[in-house]
């Protein structure tokens, strides 16, 4: 593999961009929408600032942990060498009518200032988060902040994080929990991680965990609407010769594990929701 293509990894403050699980950064501003310029910023300075031009960068450089070239300002190239110049981690919006090749090249210019440090963003078309990531070997975001029900969506096509609108009050907690649930569950199924320490090894598993108990839950709950359906219920009611196929089909995606170990923790799944679903018909 080239060496334009190799993964890479942006530290932004807290997070590691590119590697491990997707992250969820709500505290992003931008200085076009909010032009009391220090006034506004928290005390503690923001993750993500945007600048409304050339003369916010000093401010930007002194309170935000990272830059963001606003999809507005893409074609204005001396402010996009300024802001990469500024060496922060840049923030890379794409323009709804750019083509994946002129979304690059902005990241390009970033580059060709000596600062390599750049993670792409996507606000609407999901897909070309995957092709951007393959192309470029960059970290990708998706902004969800107009709506946060592609968080799922987002995590699944691939997003190294979400970006929620954190600096609006009025519902922030709410869109900032989904976002962190979708980078748990979702992430979790369909993000690999190979973490380097114990705490990040602990986390990893509690991610994988939390998606495990989602899925207990959900089956148990179509287990009870099975026991519904069926002429016969309860214990009397289990088809062996089906829940074999189904530890063979299952074997297929574990291998690891294979039928001999997944048999007996898909018999105390089977058997716990048979539990319940009798508790629940004799309340």
């Amino acid at each position: 593999m080239s060496s334009t293509l190799e993964r890479h990894v942006v530290t932004l403050g807290a997070h590691r961009v590119g590697e491990g699980p997707a992250v969820v950064i709500s505290d992003r501003m931008s200085l076009r929408e909010h032009r009391g310029g220090a006034r506004e910023f928290p005390r503690e300075g923001v993750t993500l600032a945007e600048p409304a031009g050339a003369d916010d960068l000093p401010l930007i450089a002194a309170r935000a942990r990272g830059v963001v070239i606003g999809a507005a300002w893409t074609r204005d190239i001396p402010l996009v060498r300024a802001v990469a110049a500024l060496g922060l981690p840049v923030v890379v919006e794409r323009r709804p009518s750019a083509t994946l090749e002129e979304w690059l090249g902005v990241a390009g210019y970033c580059a060709a200032e000596g600062n390599d440090q750049v993670i792409l963003c996507e606000r609407s078309d999901l897909g070309l988060l995957r092709a951007a990531r393959a192309a470029s070997g960059r970290p990708v975001l998706a902004d969800v902040s107009g709506d946060i029900g592609l968080c799922a969506a987002a995590v699944a096509a691939g997003a190294d994080g979400l970006i929620v609108d954190g600096l609006i009050v009025d519902g922030s907690q709410a869109d900032r929990r989904e976002a962190e649930e979708a980078v748990t569950l979702v992430g979790a199924l369909l993000r690999p991680e190979t973490p380097a320490t114990l705490p990040d090894c602990r986390q990893a598993i509690d991610r994988v965990d939390a998606a495990l108990a989602t899925l207990l839950e959900r089956r148990v709950a179509l287990a009870g609407t099975v026991q519904r359906l069926k002429p016969v219920g309860g214990f009397a009611g289990r088809d062996l010769t089906r829940e074999r196929a189904l530890v063979a089909r299952m074997a297929q995606r574990a291998p690891e594990l294979g039928e001999t170990h997944l048999a007996p923790i898909m018999n105390a799944i089977i058997e716990a929701g048979l539990h319940l679903a009798e508790e629940r018909a004799t309340r």
